[in-house]
């Protein structure tokens, strides 16, 4: 604190303790003293608690939708899982953004997809059309681009994976 003093000899501590002659007058929004009286406020008000955001009770989580047979629907890419297609796997049809492979691009792909969830059971996957597929591996980073051993099945190009990742179907 800075203690002033002023020509009747009066010290102040930077306004809360006042010393004149005899009296010592202190004042704080805590304790007051002066003439010999003490006086102490009340206890401080408890804090008010922050607001505590109420847990509301959740519903089970429900299981991902089963996307492989629209796709089929919808592009003709034929998916086939061991444990069949409810048992957890995933399909996304890709274009050039989702495949994000520049050379596979330029290379004219015909069709991707992705593949993801319960793969490890074993997936057969079938383009509508005839060419060579390109498997991207998605447990590397940056994906390891490697060819996949194809057979064509009536006038349908299919492979087999049994590991999550996108495959490209490219020209012959």
């Amino acid at each position: 604190y800075e203690a002033l003093v002023n020509s009747q000899g009066t010290v102040q501590l930077q306004g809360s303790l006042t010393l004149a002659g005899n009296s010592v007058s202190y004042s704080s929004p805590y304790l007051t003293i002066g003439a010999g009286v003490v006086m102490v406020p009340p206890p401080p008000k408890p804090k008010k608690k922050k607001d505590v955001p109420t847990l509301t009770p959740t519903a089970t989580p429900r299981p991902p939708a089963v996307t492989c047979p629209g796709l089929s629907q919808a592009t003709g890419i034929a998916v086939r899982a061991t444990y069949g297609l409810a048992s957890g796997l995933q399909c996304q049809r890709l274009d050039g953004g989702g495949i994000g492979v520049q050379s596979l691009i330029d290379a004219g792909f015909i069709d991707a997809v992705d593949i993801w969830g319960y793969v490890e059971q074993g997936v057969e996957v079938c383009f509508p059309q005839i060419g060579r597929v390109v498997f991207l591996d998605a447990r590397t980073m940056p994906r390891t681009i490697a060819p996949l051993a194809s057979a064509v099945v009536n006038g349908q190009t299919c492979v087999m994976i049994d590991r999550p990742g996108s495959l490209v179907l490219l020209p012959e």
